[in-house]
């Protein structure tokens, strides 16, 4: 959902309210500030995990994706050993790696929305 994303945070005021935009912004947002940590802090490990559209109270019974394989691709991110797991900077899906949205990969558009979270909670990315 992130791909139908525009804008850093807070930058879509005046704009009618409309639930899927906001959700694919934030989807956006979260995948850029993933790769913007393991730009700004490469010994950690950082990545972003696309679960999928998968059954549970907000995906609805229709939900195309399995529920399992949308928190597996983060189990092996997080305590795996293999060597593909211990990367920084992507974006998967199922256990493999996808590419993210332009912007989210953007330095330009990462700083400007760590300069947008620092004004929102007075907390800079260092």
């Amino acid at each position: 959902m992130h791909h139908a994303g525009a804008g850093p945070c807070g930058t879509s005021t005046g704009r009618r309210w409309n639930a899927a935009q906001a959700y694919s912004e934030s989807k956006l947002q979260v995948t850029a500030l993933a790769l913007t940590l393991a730009r700004a802090w490469p010994d950690v490990l950082s990545n972003a995990v696309d679960p999928g559209w998968v059954p549970t109270k907000m995906g609805g019974a229709g939900a195309t994706d399995d529920l399992e394989l949308g928190y597996l691709t983060q189990t092996w991110l997080a305590v795996s050993n293999d060597p593909a797991a211990t990367v920084t900077g992507g974006y998967w899906y199922h256990r493999r790696r996808q590419t993210p949205a332009p912007e989210a990969r953007d330095p330009a558009f990462q700083d400007q929305l760590m300069n947008r979270l620092a004004t929102l909670t007075g907390i800079a990315l260092s």
